[in-house]
């Protein structure tokens, strides 16, 4: 398999892109580094094709590899055929590999191998062929009796060579390659209660059934996590019938031969016995990887706009782990995310010092001169929040609250991170200090956590561990060299997942920090224990250093292209005290004006002076973007946090009310939206465009500020339902 050319059809790219992108791949160079620096090579494929491209890569030549270690490992048995050799060669998908490779692997001890030790093989061959018109089958079977092996009857050898026979179905790959697609198209996936009387979470799969080619993916994990926890029996309803038909079909090619009753019977055994139960699990198998890796999609979709919600920079924030018993933990921090007080008050249930609680609040307020209060949206949250919108009614000072997601939040508290972070500070502490710092700065907070416990997405904890952890890290490093990293701030947490850096550089980097102070220019990274040439190749565009030697180092220009961008510059008017001034916001401007040939397209001025620079036309876009406005954040661009001052109960709802919320969490079937009461509110995937939905994720992501409509209150129960359809 030309495994280029097969890229290249999948993703409907260029030559050269797919050529260009694997030798980059093979060179050692990561993701974020060739999509950012290295457009002019793939054609500007975004992190995310690369990302697939990459895994599909893997695929393929793993694929190869196991081709080579069957085609040899069946030539060790020396039934290696030519014919066999181009199916196995020609194989697009592992399962088929897997399939034509079956008859010739090592089998533990089954009925077949034990009547083959008995020397029934010939008859089972004679038995397939189907050439015997006269006679018997007992006449047949009756010279393989063998008193030493243990054939003592006439019955012994022809159930013997049932076996196999049945075996050697069951074995056949396009038997079972037929079967598979035949159960995939045409089986019912059915469950129900194993305690129709109990009460759990998944009583709408007590009495269920559904086709398996139409079955949504997350009732497959639904399914799957009620038979896991013993609450649901499943089993697959396959087209038997249908299936044994073919195979008498393909198997029965003389129905005037002697063996065809006992073929019939042996054709029946094969598929009850062997192929049915195996070709069942296959199938579950196929849809639960089929769940999986979309939900593992979902997850990455979800954590990514999570991770790029706007900072809230320059404000002083009081915030509030919420709890019952054990009291809200207060932490005050700065600007910077530094603690400056910490406390912990008990304005719920069962203490209930309201009026105490209040008092404490209102001297924080005051002394730190606080901006906003984030409250984490656990338990106790909404109990908290009327507390805070009762307080701010209460105050001269300005102030405003918001609802953060405190998912993980207990988990980092625990953490090693937090640890060393903070070893005085009590846990419990902790968890307000991670909920205040995620409103100031999200990114450089939740990257402290394991991407799995942000909590958005289905079935985390049903999911294979390892591809959603690899999933998850990958959207993470994502969005970190999306953003960019000051170099001067940033914990190791944040550093290990800069391209090219490893955890052990990035405590490198923080150690050589802190023994030679401040980095004043990129190039002092090679000065940094384990970062070498390559390391720094990769990193060097991502990192920033705000009122450092260079103007450069503050943005994403990489090393690289400094000397280009000096050129630019200085055929453009400017010097590199401009760039630092911030008089290149208008460099569009500069550049039609550029040369002695005046053009309208700016896309034309750009491609001369990249050719006049000898620098590829989409490097000087990305240069000219950077230059214009060093140490841009591109969160800033995203929606704030909605801050309120007052509080909505659930009696305040009325049907039709129309509001603003933010999107909390996207699945399969509709969004969740936090509108301000104490559940969020769904928008089932039917109520969320006028028109047809098929992915949610399609018209909504995590963060977003929506306009919903109330269409669904349920008090006793604590739901809404809202809607996004509005009358055009």
């Amino acid at each position: 398999m030309d495994i280029n050319k097969q890229l290249m059809q999948e993703f409907q790219l260029k030559p050269f892109q797919v050529n260009n992108t694997l030798q980059l791949i093979d060179e050692g160079n990561t993701i974020p580094f060739i999509a950012r620096y290295r457009k002019e090579q793939t054609g500007e494929l975004s992190d995310e094709v690369l990302r697939d491209l990459y895994d599909r890569l893997i695929y393929l030549r793993n694929l190869e590899s196991r081709k080579g270690e069957v085609l040899r490992l069946i030539e060790e048995q020396g039934k290696l055929t030519e014919e066999l050799k181009l199916e196995i060669t020609k194989a697009t998908v592992m399962q088929k590999v897997e399939d034509l490779y079956r008859p010739y692997k090592q089998k533990r001890r089954t009925r077949a191998t034990m009547a083959k030790e008995k020397g029934l093989e010939p008859l089972a061959e004679q038995i397939l062929k189907q050439e015997t018109l006269q006679g018997t089958i007992e006449a047949l079977a009756e010279t393989f009796i063998n008193e030493e092996l243990e054939v003592h009857t006439i019955e012994d050898a022809i159930n013997g060579a049932k076996d196999i026979i049945a075996e050697v179905i069951s074995d056949n790959a396009q038997y079972r390659e037929r079967t598979r697609n035949m159960s995939l198209r045409k089986s019912i996936i059915s469950s129900e209660a194993v305690d129709p009387e109990e009460e759990t979470v998944y009583e709408k799969y007590y009495d269920y059934k559904e086709s398996v080619a139409k079955i949504a993916n997350h009732r497959i994990l639904a399914v799957n996590r009620g038979e896991k926890e013993k609450k649901l029996k499943v089993k697959m309803l396959s087209p038997d019938e249908e299936i044994i038909a073919y195979l008498k079909d393909q198997v029965i090619v003389n129905t005037k031969a002697v063996t065809v009753l006992l073929l019939q019977e042996t054709i029946e055994d094969a598929y009850k016995r062997l192929i049915s139960p195996s070709i069942e699990r296959e199938v579950r198998n196929i849809l639960t990887e089929r769940a999986e890796e979309e939900a593992i999609k979902v997850f990455g979709k979800n954590t990514k706009p999570l991770l790029l919600i706007a900072p809230v920079k320059n404000v002083r924030v009081l915030a509030i782990d919420p709890s019952f018993r054990t009291g809200c933990k207060i932490a005050v921090l700065d600007e910077t995310g530094k603690l400056l007080d910490y406390t912990t008050i008990y304005p719920n249930a069962p203490q209930n010092k309201v009026e105490e609680s209040k008092k404490v609040l209102k001297e924080l307020i005051e002394q730190y001169n606080i901006n906003i209060i984030p409250i984490g949206n656990g338990t106790a949250s909404r109990e908290t929040e009327f507390l805070v919108a009762e307080l701010l009614k209460e105050i001269d000072h300005k102030v405003y609250y918001t609802i953060v997601s405190e998912a993980g939040a207990s988990v980092y508290s625990a953490s090693k991170i937090a640890t060393e972070e903070y070893p005085d500070i009590n846990v419990s502490i902790r968890g307000a200090i991670s909920i205040g710092r995620r409103l100031q700065d999200p990114l450089a907070e939740l990257v402290k956590i394991d991407p799995k416990s942000i909590g958005v997405g289905q079935y985390q904890h049903d999911l294979n561990q390892g591809k959603l952890g690899e999933s998850l890290k990958n959207v993470v490093e994502d969005c970190v060299n999306s953003v960019g990293v000051d170099l001067n701030t940033a914990t190791p947490a944040l550093l290990q997942y800069v391209a090219g850096i490893s955890s052990t550089v990035a405590k490198n980097v923080v150690e050589y920090r802190e023994e030679n102070g401040r980095f004043q220019n990129r190039k002092q990274l090679k000065k940094v224990k384990r970062l070498g040439d390559k390391v720094f190749e990769q990193c060097a565009g991502f990192l920033r250093i705000d009122g450092g030697e260079n103007p450069l180092d503050n943005t994403a220009v990489h090393p690289e292209s400094y000397k280009t961008t000096m050129k630019l510059i200085e055929k453009l008017g400017y010097t590199k005290e401009d760039i630092e001034q911030g008089k290149l916001r208008n460099i569009e401007e500069k550049v039609l004006q550029y040369g002695e040939k005046q053009s309208q397209k700016l896309e034309d001025k750009v491609m001369e002076i990249a050719g006049e620079l000898e620098v590829g036309h989409l490097t000087l876009k990305d240069i000219m973007q950077e230059v214009k406005k060093p140490g841009r954040d591109p969160r800033e661009e995203m929606p704030m946090p909605i801050f309120r001052s007052d509080v909505l109960k659930m009696e305040d709802l009325k049907l039709d009310m129309v509001m603003t919320g933010t999107v909390r969490n996207v699945v399969d079937f509709g969004a969740f939206v936090d509108i301000g009461v104490k559940q969020d509110g769904l928008v089932h995937v039917s109520q969320l465009s006028n028109k047809f939905v098929k992915n949610p994720m399609d018209v909504v992501s995590v963060g977003d500020e929506v306009e919903v409509k109330i269409i669904g209150i349920d008090v006793e129960r604590g739901k809404v339902s809202l809607s996004m359809k509005f009358d055009k």
